[in-house]
């Protein structure tokens, strides 16, 4: 593992598949050190070798589970002593689509730890690092469904109007500093077959809105490095999340996800 401090990192959450590993390497591929972090037996040593073999920059790797407040902590004071950190991206997430009453307490709090709580708590232990860079940046991962209550759903896209909001504010707050805060809103990805797959129950519209996670990747960092704040992924799900009042949307984006549970 690289501890050089004269090195400066991208920092990614939830890198081991999907979004974040796009993430990961876009960063590589254009030359920024990255460290990848995501949970336990996720592969997250191959792809580092991968990362580092093709794109020759430095690669450093944490296994952690987000659910357990010690686990953030320990992680993030070790980051803070071994590397210097100029662009943070919080990825990780978790969710699902089932009925509230079939779920167990577990389940409702491993989304709010992982969504809310550790994005808070990763974001307020790293900025002191990030602040000590001549620029640096924060990317929140949103969803779409921040937009739009929905049921089968329900704690899920509460935790993510809290990423949003949060994003938006902490933006406003370190306007004048040399860290800029950026947010994007992605809908559902083509991050595995198996999600491909439920999303695609939805119909028309869940076949219409399904991203690839590269070309999200590209654009959110493209967007990152400009400056821009809210970064608009995707007009069409933005334009039916948005612009469509609660009592059309509601009933029918619950409807729509009502095929996947």
């Amino acid at each position: 593992m690289n501890t050089q401090k004269d090195q400066k990192y991208a920092l990614i959450t939830g890198a081991s598949q999907g979004l974040g590993k796009e993430f990961a390497i876009s960063l590589a591929k254009r030359k920024h050190n990255v460290i990848l972090v995501s949970l336990p037996n996720q592969n997250l040593k191959e792809l580092a070798n991968y990362i580092q073999s093709s794109f020759g920059v430095k690669v450093s790797y944490f296994e952690a589970d987000f659910s357990s407040d010690e686990s953030v902590i320990l992680l993030t004071n070790e980051l803070n002593k071994n590397f210097e950190i100029n662009i943070l991206i919080n990825n990780a997430g978790t969710g699902g689509t089932k009925k509230i009453e079939d779920v167990s307490l577990n389940y409702v709090t491993t989304i709010i730890q992982v969504n809310v709580k550790a994005t808070a708590v990763f974001t307020h232990q790293l900025l002191s690092n990030l602040k000590r860079q001549s620029r640096s940046y924060i990317l929140n991962v949103s969803s779409i469904a921040a937009f739009a209550p929905v049921g089968y759903k329900t704690v899920y896209p509460a935790s993510k109007a809290f990423v949003h909001s949060f994003s938006l504010g902490l933006s406003e707050e370190l306007k004048d500093s040399n860290i800029s805060v950026s947010v994007i809103n992605p809908g559902a990805m083509k991050t595995n077959p198996e999600i491909t797959a439920r999303i695609e129950k939805q119909g028309f519209l869940g076949k219409l809105t399904l991203l690839h996670p590269k070309k999200v990747a590209e654009y959110s960092l493209t967007k990152m490095f400009k400056g821009t704040t809210f970064i608009l992924i995707n007009p069409m799900s933005w334009f039916l999340s948005v612009l469509l009042p609660n009592w059309i949307k509601v009933p029918m984006m619950t409807n729509i996800v009502k095929r996947e549970a």
